[in-house]
């Protein structure tokens, strides 16, 4: 592992270098069955239990390839502003693992079925940085392994491992930027918001759940640095299956001052795969790299070539959704959002549930300060996503509806949130079982209010003499005897009423 020593400062990088990126995301279509068979593509489940002889790579069992991947890929390749194949075919990918059944993975090669695309993707302070797509291309993802007996979980030092089979087979779609040149001290971010986009737009696609914690989107991160004055790009490292946008930021960032110290000490970059370590944010070592001539492909005897029609590529065209920047700019310019609060509400991944939100009843302002405001401050400190608390927009609409009909207060409802947050049931309940609806009846207000003025008369003169901000401190003992739950305004009134 490298030491911390070991690295160099970032700005000597960037003083020195010029960082050169490569980004390939596989995604996990969430169709009913596998790539190439008749199995569930079921995440989890019992070890080897969606699983038949083509997908363990039996002998005599043939593939059948899967429509719906197919319309899948086009889908994202037209989204990706990619052109289509009018002709393509899959292709055998050599290389043992054990987790692979057959010993080479069915993928395609020299001829996947959407090229030569672009993504626009916009930073946080709103640069907006355009990411050539070099391919999408179908393939099959691989099984899964477990060491046992280690201290890390992988292979070093595992006394044993087991292998789960289910995976295998689950249709993939691998993306490929180009190279990315001239992002300089913001090549880590540009990463993060390149995944962070691309990830939006196979959600609107709805092709996958992608779920980066499950495994479902994943990215590998190729750096390199070039010094100032060269002419030619330099060795890449990959580092595999980052699952995390946060953690493809900091990957490439490690990386980058990893390197810098390596060819700073005289040292040459080994063109490798390195896996990042979650805990520390740094990456290790891990298998030299293989060129393409080592997997030693070949195309799939057992496939037909895909040859979509133009035709129905165009249909295709027809059914993509809104996108999601399309979306955003509609959703900005309906709810009146300066740049600023746009870009909050996008990082704070509250988009969908705020609009959700707003479909459910209530007004944009009111569901923006609940989703960014107050629940992305609870998910922080609850240590989850935003879309992951236990609550929803429909119960949040229905919080907010009774702040406006009166019957609680916005500390109130702050409770009552906690209450749904906490699994005490529904919003109403939640007042119901904690006591929490707003006192409106006039004696009892009246009578607290007496109370209160009675206990400070001299605040009380104040009032009378016309120092109205004086009744700040008989509401606040107001609002301490009724737990809260009386109307601040209310009182406030009756308490200049009652001085008048």
């Amino acid at each position: 592992m490298t030491a911390v020593a070991d690295l160099m400062d970032y700005a000597e990088v960037i003083e020195r270098f010029d960082p050169v990126l490569g980004l390939e995301v596989h995604v996990e279509l969430h169709t009913a069955t596998k790539m190439f068979c008749g199995c569930a593509n079921l995440f989890g489940g019992e070890p080897n239990t969606n699983t038949c002889p083509t997908c363990l790579g039996l002998p005599g069992a043939l593939p059948v390839v899967n429509g719906t991947a197919i319309e899948s890929a086009i889908r994202i390749g037209l989204a990706l502003n990619c052109s289509i194949a009018e002709w393509c075919r899959f292709a055998r990918k050599n290389y043992f693992y054990p987790d692979m059944p057959k010993n080479f993975q069915t993928s395609q090669y020299d001829e996947p079925i959407a090229f030569d695309g672009w993504l626009d993707v916009t930073l946080d302070d709103g640069e907006v940085v355009r990411v050539e797509i070099e391919r999408a291309h179908m393939e099959e993802d691989t099984g899964k392994s477990l060491h046992v007996g280690g201290a890390t979980g992988r292979i070093h030092g595992a006394e044993h491992s087991l292998l789960d089979y289910n995976r295998a087979g689950v249709p993939l779609i691998e993306i490929v930027t180009k190279t990315i040149t001239g992002t300089g001290e913001r090549a880590p971010e540009v990463a993060r918001a390149y995944v962070s986009a691309l990830r939006d737009l196979l959600k609107a696609l709805d092709v996958s759940d992608v779920r980066m914690d499950q495994g479902s989107l994943r990215c590998d991160a190729n750096v390199s640095l070039m010094a100032k004055d060269a002419t030619e790009f330099g060795t890449r490292t990959e580092t595999k299956n980052v699952n995390s946008l946060r953690s493809v930021e900091r990957a490439v960032r490690f990386e980058m001052t990893r390197q810098g110290a390596v060819l700073a000490a005289g040292g040459s970059i080994l063109q490798e795969t390195r896996h990042f370590e979650e805990a520390t944010g740094s990456t290790r070592s891990g298998r030299v790299k293989e060129t393409a001539e080592d997997y030693r492909y070949f195309p799939e005897p057992d496939l037909v070539p895909v040859a979509p029609s133009r035709e129905w590529v165009e249909e295709l065209r027809g059914t993509l959704p809104e996108l999601p920047w399309e979306r955003r700019k509609r959703i900005q310019d309906d709810w009146k959002l300066t740049d600023a609060e746009l870009r909050d509400l996008v990082n704070a991944g509250a988009v969908d549930l705020v609009t959700a939100t707003v479909d459910a009843g209530a007004t944009p302002v009111e569901a923006r300060s609940w989703w960014v405001a107050y629940l992305t401050k609870e998910a922080n400190g609850r240590g989850v996503e935003l879309g992951e608390l236990a609550i929803t927009p429909v119960q949040i609409a229905r919080v907010v509806a009774l702040v406006n009909a009166g019957e609680l207060t916005n500390k109130l409802a702050r409770e009552v949130v906690t209450g749904v947050l906490e699994g005490e049931g529904e919003p109403e309940a939640v007042v119901e079982a904690r006591g929490l609806k707003v006192v409106n009846d006039d004696s009892a207000l009246e009578k607290a209010v007496d109370e209160a003025l009675a206990a400070q008369p001299d605040v009380a003169a104040k009032i009378r003499d016309g120092k109205v901000a004086a009744a700040g401190a008989i509401v606040g003992a107001v609002m301490k005897a009724t737990k809260g739950q009386a109307d601040a305004k209310k009182v406030r009134d009756l308490i200049i009423a009652r001085c008048s």
